[in-house]
């Protein structure tokens, strides 16, 4: 119940939104409550209209009411859905901006032992599970207890009796059901919140996975523990659907006793002081009022899982960011920029084997340096320290003879241009996909780029506009990487880290954009990650590395000079492609 509280205090800023919707939902129900107790009135007084001549009444006054309510409810129902809706959604729309807010500098330190589906889970699925917390539990108990309070005060002038009766029962009502059906629920709730999580993790690992899972035969055992993982859901949806169903019976079996001590207290009283036309209004005020606590009864159903769901979200709120960007102080470096690394240490995790280990390596400014090595020897490690990604754990790293450290995020993120082995597509247009690299270039250096890298067939149809779908669908491999590279160009910025750029592409591709790439980072600091060996005679310098050290360094005449792990590369990507 405390992990709701923090986001309890970020529902102030639509505080009176929520509270108008609360006053309509009120209105609603009142309304309701009017309409069918006059309508009651109505039918029981006309009835008894002329019997004997002993009963008149004007018609009008309350036929109108009628008519009177049921607009009311109609239009106080659609006005409490418009704004308690839009409330709602921006509620969910201020977390989810606070919680990425808060996220976002984390990653992906901070976040790298959270699996992907989880992430996603918790970021979407958990953030809509708060929406219970208003919708379902809020609204619905102060709407229930406004009511019981006007009901109970507006049945007082008939009947006193009557209307304690009928407060007490409602009240009774407000108070218990919540907290013994919320400890009844607590369990299925929790299970419900955890089977969720785990399914759409494991859904997302299956359909992530869907390749590999076809090439071998696995496929038909992880859809099988899906639908053991979706069962058990389902079974424990089936728990909590019963107390809800248990929860409403039971407030059935109160409104008939309930009605039952409202009719054997009006057998007390003479037919002359309580009509009979008002006992039907106390009838039907009781069935209508009771009616607003249907909700009330299963209110607190679902606040175990809208406390899980709170938990799961502060478990990534009170982590904080293991790379601090400090703000804008050092002065631009301008276009020309050399990397220094000295003695750099660096691991994952705690108690895992470093993965680079007393590295030392300096990058003059315009210098080509060509990193190869095994997969997993720190390679790609080396790259993202220099984006600060991560911090070393030991040694240091400079830009231009200035700490890493002392660098804005902006200011890095200026300086750098990285093309990463994952590229990210995102479910928007050909152009908006560009201009995250360059937001102010034009549609001539949008196209320009994409020529640049042999995408002109992109441009096709739709141009700039077409859609690229999630994560680029209509492209290939080699699509997606050169769209990559076309952003590098439209960045440009004074250092280059390519991590495989040339992954995926075919041969006359590959020459032909490493030809591109060495044209356009000529007055460029280049560090590149390859195990393509394509155009990497043309680099200043080519650096061996394994287990996170650099033990060969050299032009590629010195290193083919001798025999070395480099020549032995190229040895064997000549038996390769001999074969």
């Amino acid at each position: 119940m405390k992990a709701l509280l923090p986001f309890l205090t970020l529902w102030r800023r639509h505080r009176w939104q929520l509270l108008l919707g609360i006053l309509l939902a009120t209105l609603t129900l009142l309304a309701s409550v009017g309409l069918l107790s006059l309508s009651g009135w109505f039918l029981a007084a006309s009835a008894m209209a002329g019997s004997a001549g002993i009963y008149t009444f004007n018609y009008m006054l309350p036929a109108a009411g009628v008519r009177g309510a049921a607009v009311l409810r109609t239009v106080a129902r659609y006005l409490e859905r418009l704004v308690s809706h839009d409330a709602t959604f921006k509620v969910l729309k201020h977390l989810r901006v606070t919680i990425f807010s808060k996220v976002y500098p984390l990653t992906p330190a901070g976040t790298h032992q959270f699996r992907q589906g989880d992430l996603l889970n918790r970021f979407v699925g958990d953030v809509e599970t708060l929406d219970h917390l208003y919708l379902r539990v809020i609204s619905p108990v102060i709407g229930a207890v406004l009511v019981a309070l006007v009901v109970g005060f507006g049945l007082s002038f008939i009947n006193l009796s009557a209307a304690l009766i009928v407060a007490i029962v409602m009240f009774s009502v407000i108070l218990l059901f919540p907290p013994i059906f919320y400890y009844k629920g607590k369990p299925a709730g929790e299970q419900i919140a955890a089977l969720s999580s785990a399914y759409r993790q494991q859904l997302t690992t299956h359909l992530s996975a869907m390749s590999e899972l076809l090439l071998f035969p696995t496929s038909k055992d992880w859809r099988v523990t899906l639908q053991q993982t979706e069962k058990k859901w389902l079974a424990t949806q089936a728990r909590q659907q019963n107390l809800s169903s248990l929860a409403q019976s039971l407030i059935i079996v109160l409104t008939g006793i309930t009605v039952i001590a409202v009719f054997i207290t009006l057998s007390y009283y003479q037919a002359a002081q309580v009509a009979t036309a008002d006992s039907a209004l106390l009838i039907f005020c009781v069935l209508a009022a009771f009616e607003s606590l249907g909700p009330v009864a299963v209110a607190f159903l679902h606040l175990s899982e809208v406390s899980i769901a709170a938990e799961r979200l502060q478990q990534l709120l009170v982590q904080t960011p293991q790379v601090d960007f400090p703000p804008a102080t050092l002065a631009d470096p301008g276009s020309i920029c050399e990397l220094t690394l000295t003695d750099v240490d660096f691991r994952y995790t705690d108690t895992g084997p470093n993965v680079l280990d007393q590295l030392t390596l300096t990058v003059a400014a315009k210098q080509k340096i060509a990193l190869l090595g095994s997969t997993g020897c720190g390679k790609t490690t080396l790259l993202q320290l220099l984006t600060r990604a991560w911090d070393p754990i030991a040694g240091e790293i400079r830009i231009n003879q200035q700490p890493i450290q002392a660098y804005s995020e902006t200011q890095l993120r200026s300086m750098t241009t990285v093309v990463s082995q994952r590229v990210a597509i995102f479910n928007q247009t050909l152009r908006e996909n560009l201009t995250l690299a360059q937001p102010l270039a034009d549609d001539l250096q949008l196209t320009e780029s994409l020529r640049a890298v042999g995408l002109d067939a992109l441009l096709d149809g739709a141009g700039l506009d077409a859609w690229l779908g999630e994560g680029g669908r209509p492209l290939s491999g080699g699509e997606r990487r050169r769209l990559a590279i076309a952003r590098a160009l439209l960045h440009n910025a004074p250092i280059w880290l390519l991590d495989e750029p040339l992954e995926g592409l075919d041969a006359q591709t590959e020459h032909q954009i490493m030809q591109l790439l060495l044209a356009v980072t000529e007055h460029k600091t280049v560090l590149l990650v390859t195990h393509r060996l394509t155009g990497i005679e043309a680099v200043d310098k080519i650096c061996v590395m394994d287990e996170g050290r650099i033990i060969e360094m050299g032009t590629h005449q010195q290193l083919m000079a001798s025999p070395s792990r480099y020549y032995a590369f190229r040895q064997r990507q000549k038996e390769q492609q001999a074969l």
